[in-house]
């Protein structure tokens, strides 16, 4: 039971980093005057680009914080946090469509699970090739 507690603690606390972060930098951008507010027009490809690039690194460090959190198979709980990512990343892409360029909410679905992994991946200090 502990361990069911621990584990949901720690796919919620990567989550949680990334949601925070996310918002955070996103309300300074809009507040800079560097994104557009929603309603006053699609933001152009270089705010969705920087938007998007954030946000995998983001990614990254929400599968660090997953990963040193877990309790037991770090990479498997990073893997939960990734598929979680790509599950809303994907209703984004319905709710979002029409809200800025097609291209972007289809790259957030794809950057999910590869940006938890990447901080994972990190967090074992292993180095990265192809093997999981």
């Amino acid at each position: 039971m502990k361990t069911n507690i621990k584990s949901t603690a720690s796919v919620f606390a990567g989550m949680a980093t990334i949601v925070f972060l996310s918002v955070i930098t996103d309300a300074l951008l809009q507040q800079a005057g560097f994104y557009r507010a929603p309603g006053q027009g699609e933001n152009n490809a270089a705010m969705l680009a920087l938007a998007l690039a954030y946000r995998s690194i983001y990614g990254v460090l929400g599968g660090y914080v997953t990963a040193i959190t877990a309790p037991v198979n770090p990479m498997n709980h990073a893997l939960i946090l990734g598929l979680i990512g790509t599950a809303v990343s994907f209703i984004g892409v319905f709710v979002g469509w029409n809200l800025s360029g097609h291209w972007y909410p289809l790259a957030l679905v794809i950057s999910a699970l590869p940006s938890v992994w990447l901080g994972a991946r990190l967090k074992a200090g292993k180095q990265i090739s192809g093997t999981w």
